[in-house]
């Protein structure tokens, strides 16, 4: 491509690019608005007499290092921002990985088997109603380790979601379905490929959904009560333990941000995967 060329594509270019900001400029000016009448009021909040909690301005202040170096490494559990966020993910995403794997199929299990969800629905209702945080000593006490033990924390608190929804998405299949499904003699195979998995497949995607936020609350819940091990949920901890309240507030920024991040994530996947007339 030749220079005038190049020089000739450069508008366009920056004509799409303003067309879109303009396009969602209706749309962003709203939640900015809120965002700094929300900061206003935090930062009047903080200047009242007595007050304790930082205000903004502070936090930025205190915190200025850990924003602009979140790639820190000094060894043991004195890591930057991004490595801390980074190890809480990667438990949330093997323990999340296990809990669709088996919540997907136990909920499959049950949908298809009557007595089978007869038998194990009171079990699951009364686990699933269990706070994360009391799974903790249980969990230490049977694997001993606190890196297994957070990792057990994760998958029974997101595990619910999953398996209840696809349960609910099994028995929910239409009838007619089930009926052309013997009029054609499908073989099991091809009635959990071509009619079980697909019509199940919004409630299966519902429960994924709630289930990666249970999973990220619950990695903050596990690692704060859990000493020793890399992860922002400690790195609250120790910042409270410290006394460093602007430390804390700029983890729960970064902890609602990747909480966000996470939830468009799976919605994102599931408008990939699922149907128009699904959706």
């Amino acid at each position: 491509m030749t220079l005038a060329q190049k020089r000739a594509g450069s508008p366009r270019l920056d004509n799409g690019f303003l067309g879109n900001l303009q396009k969602q400029f209706p749309n962003l000016v709203p939640p900015a608005i809120a965002i700094v009448v929300f900061l206003v009021i935090w930062q009047l909040f903080c200047l009242t007499p007595g007050a304790t909690l930082p205000g903004p301005v502070q936090v930025i202040q205190d915190t200025w290092i850990l924003i602009l170096y979140p790639f820190y490494d000094k060894g043991g559990t004195d890591k930057g921002l991004f490595w801390q966020i980074l190890a809480s993910l990667q438990r949330v995403a093997i323990s999340y990985s296990f809990a669709a794997v088996v919540g997907i199929g136990l909920g499959i299990l049950i949908g298809v088997n009557k007595t089978m969800s007869k038998a194990l629905d009171p079990i699951f209702q009364l686990l699933r109603t269990v706070p994360p945080l009391a799974w903790v000593p249980i969990s230490l006490a049977a694997l001993r380790q606190n890196e297994p033990a957070a990792l057990f924390v994760i998958f029974i608190t997101a595990i619910w979601p999953i398996l209840i929804n696809t349960a609910v998405g099994v028995t929910q299949i239409p009838q007619d379905y089930n009926n052309v499904a013997k009029v054609l003699q499908l073989s099991r195979k091809e009635y959990f490929t071509n009619i079980l998995i697909p019509a199940a497949l919004p409630y299966i995607f519902t429960g994924l959904r709630i289930a990666i936020g249970l999973a990220w609350l619950a990695i903050i819940a596990a690692e704060i009560v859990m000493s020793g091990i890399v992860g922002i949920g400690f790195f609250i901890w120790d910042a409270y333990q410290n006394n460093n309240v602007s430390e804390v507030i700029l983890a729960l920024v970064y902890i609602g941000v990747v909480g966000l991040v996470l939830d468009k994530l799976m919605a994102w996947l599931q408008n990939k995967i699922l149907p128009a007339e699904q959706k």
